[in-house]
């Protein structure tokens, strides 16, 4: 019995299909190595600009914190971003050979701000008659951002967060002394995990309203 001569490559196709489908450039080749290497050495704001892609600017709630943006770092931008946090003599031959040694991953970075109902003081502290020191407030702590929750999705399925870390924001004047604004979050996970051409990331403030954005990863590199 003779096959047709095209089931060989319906078979091929078929298991083809049956592999997950990354939206993203996964692996990144050697040229993007390189181009994500230059990007990052530019610093000539060409990183930023191209961030913007990649980042959703949220508007502001009626009550709690700020969640004012939320960015989605491919392989490729991540790639770019550590080329630029370089100083010194950082060669395109060392970036590619660095890379070869790295798992690629994903990065999530979260903004957030106080706001007028999410101020910097979570109390006061009464007058004390007998030693003779009057009110004060209490100062919110600047690890507050440990009491927001993330949860990312790649399509219907939760990716698992390898790493999460966060920093409190402060503004500081040129006479002395800072005062805490917001927090940063920075969260790493496995970029083999979003197999589907969208993700979406919901944070979960301790109060106020909680946030969601979807990113549409068919058009990020």
């Amino acid at each position: 019995m003779r096959w047709p001569v095209y089931s060989g490559l319906s078979i091929l196709i078929a298991a083809l299909l049956a592999q997950p489908v990354l939206a993203f450039q996964l692996p990144l080749s050697d040229e993007s190595v390189r181009e994500a290497y230059f990007l990052g050495q530019r610093h000539d704001n060409s990183f930023e600009l191209l961030l913007d892609k990649y980042t959703h600017h949220l508007p502001a709630p009626s009550s709690g914190p700020y969640i004012s943006s939320i960015t989605f770092l491919t392989p490729f931008m991540t790639a770019a971003r550590l080329s630029g946090s370089h100083t010194g003599n950082y060669s395109a031959q060392q970036a590619a050979l660095d890379h070869r040694h790295v798992t690629e991953i994903v990065q999530i970075i979260v903004e957030i701000q106080l706001t007028e109902s999410y101020v910097p003081f979570v109390g006061t502290v009464p007058a004390n008659s007998r030693t003779g020191t009057g009110a004060g407030l209490i100062p919110r702590q600047g690890d507050f951002w440990k009491d927001f929750q993330v949860h990312i999705h790649s399509g219907e399925q939760p990716v698992l967060i390898s790493a999460f870390r966060g920093h409190g924001d402060y503004s500081c004047s040129e006479y002395g002394g800072c005062s805490l604004i917001g927090a940063t979050l920075e969260l790493d996970l496995s970029a083999t995990a979003f197999s589907s051409d969208s993700a979406s990331i919901t944070v979960d403030p301790p109060e106020g309203e909680q946030v969601t954005t979807e990113f549409d990863l068919t058009s990020l590199r």
